[in-house]
């Protein structure tokens, strides 16, 4: 059971340093039981406190990290229900299903075209993570090549599938260097793949047939020693498997079951009969709860929405996603050209880039601060005012790179014209279309 914050403030050295954060160690207490803060925030907790302190600090449902490389990542460290109560922080990871007896040569076409699958947004790179390998005749050999091959020829981190421990240890020994998911141990094999997960230090996948068939499993786990597990809790009918999800989810944050508080994993692929159905449940699992979701094929028609749902429910609500404050450069701009000026919203920053670009006229856009708000809500809110946007021209230096002194600012901000002029006496205040995607005919026309 979580420790309260009196329980952890008297493990505390208690002497109100300050370095955490906040003004003292009660404070620094409240906000560790409440999840606020981390451990490691305290440069002067025992050894001995800290072992203690370590079940307060760790979040309800327990971080796993999958993978070596450039994709490697993590999966759980949830600490709510919803995410407008705080965030959601590690995005469900996306894997793709190749199975033991599929060719070398296809699965070198596979690995290429899936490779390719990934997409621009908002400046950042969406693309799956995983591919799952699985055991469908119980030949080792065949089981631990493609393994192999995956791990040997590819960014992709790996899902093993067997139940059968000595086809997974073929495997293991082929590519346990990056780190992959076993899945899994079940009733009739918690023993032996428990201990290969355990001798490897590798994470692992339970299943079982119900929720309380999990709590058995995890209970004899971690009785083992091991931690980074990911709970499967076998239903494959879509409204039972939504269910699950909650409910697991649920019992780790409400109840606080530590049985019960770590990631899952679902199989879209075995609860669908075609990709489109596939894409439709990965979805729900996306948005209920899921850690990771498997997928018969990855393919663009299926995987861009998901990506994109991905990326709507992972960015924190509480911090817009932004750009950093200052001028940049669409084309190659020169002292004639044009200056514009928006918020710093990722958003609207890259919508606003990209239609500039599609104009083909080279031109400077400043970003000016408005702490993630778009346009009309940072003008609304006093964020953009024409004060602030005129001292903001001042101090960016564009002056310096251009001969003429015209601002185009946005036309929802049109109002703010007069105070702008008044801020910066000579230039230009010209008002800009509302929509971005009137800029490349307003441009041209110039």
């Amino acid at each position: 059971m979580a420790l309260t914050g009196m329980q952890i403030f008297k493990l505390l050295p208690k002497t109100n340093c300050k370095e955490c954060g906040v003004p003292t160690c009660l404070a620094f207490a409240m906000n560790l039981a409440s999840g606020k803060a981390e451990l490691d925030s305290c440069p002067y907790v025992s050894d001995e406190a800290r072992a203690q302190l370590e079940e307060a600090a760790a979040p309800p449902i327990r971080q796993v990290a999958l993978g070596k490389g450039v994709r490697a990542a993590k999966t759980g460290g949830e600490t709510v229900l919803y995410r407008h109560e705080k965030t959601f922080y590690n995005p469900t990871l996306i894997a793709g299903l190749i199975t033991a007896d599929t060719a070398a040569d296809d699965v070198a076409k596979t690995l290429t075209d899936w490779h390719a699958l990934q997409y621009e947004r908002v400046g950042l790179n969406l693309r799956p993570e995983l591919v799952a390998v699985k055991d469908v005749s119980g030949d080792a050999a065949a089981f631990a090549a493609v393994a192999k091959q995956v791990a040997e020829t590819s960014e992709f981190n790996i899902i093993l599938m067997s139940e059968d421990a000595a086809v997974m240890e073929a495997a293991v020994a082929a590519c346990g260097f990056k780190r992959p998911l076993l899945y899994a141990a079940t009733a009739a094999n918690v023993e032996a793949i428990g201990k290969l997960a355990l001798d490897n230090n590798l994470p692992l996948a339970v299943k079982a047939d119900s929720i309380d068939g999990l709590v058995e499993l995890t209970t004899t786990l971690t009785g083992m020693g091991l931690k980074d597990l990911v709970l499967d809790p076998g239903s494959r009918e879509v409204k039972q498997g939504i269910e699950d999800m909650i409910a697991l989810r649920r019992a780790a944050l409400k109840d606080g079951n530590r049985a019960l508080g770590f990631p899952t994993i679902a199989f879209p692929c075995e609860m669908a009969g075609n990709t489109d159905m596939e894409a439709l449940v990965a979805g729900m699992y996306i948005s209920k709860y899921g850690g990771i979701v498997v997928l018969s094929n990855l393919t663009t028609e299926a995987l861009f929405p998901l990506l994109l749902e991905r990326l709507n429910i992972y960015t924190d609500p509480q911090r817009p996603m932004t750009v950093t404050e200052g001028i940049y450069e669409i084309g190659t701009p020169d002292e004639n050209s044009p200056v514009l000026v928006t918020t710093n919203f990722a958003l609207t920053y890259f919508i606003v880039s990209g239609e500039i670009e599609a104009s083909k006229v080279s031109s400077w856009l400043l970003i000016k601060d408005s702490e993630g708000l778009s346009v009309l809500t940072a003008w609304a809110a006093g964020k953009f005012s024409g004060d602030d946007v005129g001292l903001f021209v001042k101090k960016s230096g564009i002056a310096d790179k251009v001969k003429h002194t015209e601002l185009i600012i946005p036309g929802y901000a049109a109002s703010i014209v007069a105070d702008v002029e008044e801020e910066l006496p000579g230039w230009t205040i010209t008002v800009g279309p509302r929509e971005a995607a009137h800029l490349p005919g307003f441009l041209k026309a110039r």
